[in-house]
């Protein structure tokens, strides 16, 4: 390995040092993450009896620090090696997703203290997040970054189709604060094997605030100027506004208005875990097949298909079945996409842009989550749930009806790869 890069070009994932272990250490923590996500969620519905406004609260708290941090963190993460990063930051959470069963224990867990775990949380997962993106193409040449992406989005999909499923019998029967120890016991997984992990990377540049501004308006640029970049992050931030109203809507209306139990609903995720998987495994095909543009388009209204028939179930058991039908074809469409589109932003960027660039805009697209998710909450409480789904469908629609109507549609990995040659 070569600091910026790969030295050679091997033809299999099997040859890239290190690409194991980065694999294993994400699908433990995505197994993790999996429980936490559906135990958080039955906690603010359940324990502490919130409607979607509270969801839409907590998960806005979770993705504001890349809403206030986010450029700055590109900035720091790029003059930093990145995988002391990402293993401080998966030790970090570890020990933070501790304090949520000690708090439920003291009776001090609340919704706003809830709220403040999860900022701070999210703080965390920001630096992580953007040092793991930003770590791949160092471990991975370009050529099989697509099929690295399929292949992380693969194990994450297995842990889709275990962890919620796993989480719903497990807040049945130890409660839901106690089933988030199975996360923090991933992240320090995570973190050991992340430890192993054979790579050179380039010295690190002195942490300081000197030149922030500068770095960050460069990688704001480049993301904003660049003929299939820009119309695909544009598109992308409205994709995140529409998730997050859904998933705010999501957990009460599966709980309250379906009648599901937490494993009905784990039972569910856990469907679109299935489809996230077979969506992934023909991700890199379907990317080669049709080009990357295409595969994003399709999979945006497979993904608008799927909110609508989430909207339509009803309380028994063939709207039960609706409903996980819906929950596979979101998990086939995020499948397909993901690995695209990732391969896609990983090719067409510079090295030296990459933590900039991530950073930039996973903290517009959390941006939106922030907005999004109290938003979306909160006029479901007013208006109805089905409305707001509706709504939500609506919108993934018109989503997928202007990134058709880009130039990304004709976006392909393999030239953007060329173009940084």
């Amino acid at each position: 390995m070569v600091a910026g890069g790969v030295d050679n070009s091997p033809g299999r994932l099997r040859d890239c040092p290190g690409f194991g272990r980065v694999w294993t250490a994400a699908t433990i923590s995505g197994f993790g993450s999996y429980v936490t996500t559906l135990a958080i969620q039955v906690l603010i519905v359940v324990t502490l009896h919130e409607g979607a406004g509270g969801v839409g609260l907590v998960s806005s708290a979770r993705w504001l620090p890349y809403l206030l941090f986010g450029l700055l963190a590109g900035v720091l993460v790029e003059r930093s090696r990145r995988r002391p990063l990402l293993i401080a930051t998966d030790l970090g959470r570890g020990l933070l997703l501790i304090a949520v069963p000690l708090l439920a224990l003291t009776h001090r867990l609340s919704l706003p203290v809830l709220m403040g775990f999860t900022a701070v949380f999210g703080l965390m997962s920001l630096v992580g997040d953007a040092a793991a993106q930003s770590f791949l193409p160092r471990v991975v040449p370009p050529h099989l970054l697509t099929a690295a992406n399929a292949r992380l989005d693969q194990s994450d999909a297995v842990a889709q189709t275990s962890g919620p499923a796993l989480a719903g019998g497990l807040i049945s029967v130890l409660g839901a604060p106690v089933a988030v120890l199975i996360d923090a016991a991933s992240y320090l997984t995570s973190a050991l094997l992340l430890l192993r992990i054979p790579t050179v990377e380039p010295p690190r540049t002195p942490v300081s605030l000197r030149g922030i501004r500068a770095e960050a308006t460069e990688g704001l640029r480049w993301v904003y100027s660049h003929p299939t970049l820009r119309p695909l992050a544009l598109n992308t931030h409205g994709w995140f506004l529409c998730n997050a109203a859904a998933g705010a809507v999501l957990p009460p209306f599966a709980l309250r208005t379906l009648g599901l139990s937490a494993f009905g609903l784990g039972v569910a995720m856990a469907v679109g875990g299935v489809g996230g998987l077979i969506g992934s495994l023909a991700a890199t095909r379907l990317g080669a097949g049709f080009g990357a543009g295409r595969v994003v388009i399709a999979a945006r209204a497979g993904t608008a298909a799927a909110w609508l028939l989430v909207a339509l179930s009803t309380p028994h058991w063939l709207g039960w079945a609706l409903f996980a039908g819906a929950q596979l074809l979101v998990g086939l469409s995020m499948g397909a996409e993901n690995a695209n589109e990732m391969g896609y932003w990983q090719a067409a960027t510079p090295d030296a842009l990459q933590a900039r660039t991530n950073a930039t805009r996973r903290s517009i697209n959390r941006a939106m989550i922030v907005v999004g998710a109290p938003a979306g909450g909160f006029l479901a409480d007013a208006l109805g749930y089905r409305a707001m789904l509706y709504t939500a469908a609506a919108g993934f629609l018109i989503v997928s009806a202007t990134l058709a109507a880009s130039r990304f549609r004709t976006a392909r990995i393999g030239d953007a790869a060329a173009a940084q040659k």
